[in-house]
């Protein structure tokens, strides 16, 4: 029987969902908030996940971005009262395979979750590439072709980040919130600045093509497409 892990701290959407689940023959988990749903998906090892975004605990969207860091690839859909083009596109980004807007109707969740089953199960990722760059994502350990770079656990999470959403554009305001896990903006700092620079200086070493752009007055970019 496949498993399901839904994940939503209203009881009443919850209730409906199993029911609508279980007369389909799925077997489902239920967790109310999300410190004990990121638990029971690590322990329970479900066939999918169904996870609204705002939770009590813990987040949605950082409940899927913990089980992306521990290479978990059971695929997710997000729920959320938040349906803004935005907001769907973050939720994406953030590890979610598929995202619905409440309100729902049953029968189209349903089909939304058939539809990630059928998609063909990847191994789970232990090298990340984008260019000349490779990150190890076990052995935490980075290269630019046959060189190795030293990185510090913030500089690799940096890298990290940038080189899963390469030649896209990355505001400060991005790399606060989801690589420093800032909740506002401050009104001046210079923290992105100062390690985009350092990491920069050891992904970009003499000689070699840049990599890592400053488009001012908007973000950084890492260009691995010329």
């Amino acid at each position: 029987m496949t498993r399901i892990l839904l994940i939503e701290d209203d009881a009443e959407t919850a209730e409906s969902v199993i029911a609508e689940l279980a007369d389909r023959g799925f077997e489902v988990q239920w967790s109310p908030d999300g410190i004990d749903g990121l638990d029971r998906a690590r322990s329970s090892c479900p066939d999918a996940l169904i996870v609204d975004r705002m939770l009590p605990g813990m987040d949605g969207l950082t409940v899927i971005e913990a089980l992306r860091k521990d290479e978990v690839g059971t695929p997710v859909l997000v729920l959320s009262a938040l349906g803004a083009v935005d907001d769907r596109v973050r939720g994406l980004r953030m590890g979610g395979d598929d995202y619905l807007t409440k309100p729902f109707a049953l029968i189209e969740l349903v089909a939304r979750v058939e539809a990630l089953l059928r998609r063909p199960t990847d191994s789970r990722e232990t090298t990340l590439r984008a260019g000349p760059l490779e990150l190890d994502l076990i052995d935490r350990t980075a290269r630019r072709g046959e060189r190795e770079i030293d990185l510090l656990p913030r500089e690799f999470r940096l890298l990290e980040y940038m080189m899963r959403r390469s030649d896209q554009l990355l505001t400060r305001a991005m790399l606060l919130e989801e690589v420093w896990n800032y909740k506002f903006v401050p009104a001046t700092t210079n923290l992105i600045d100062v390690h985009m620079g350092r990491l920069r200086h050891k992904v970009d070493g003499p000689g070699e093509m840049q990599l890592i752009h400053n488009v001012r007055g908007s973000g950084f970019l890492l260009r691995v497409r010329q």
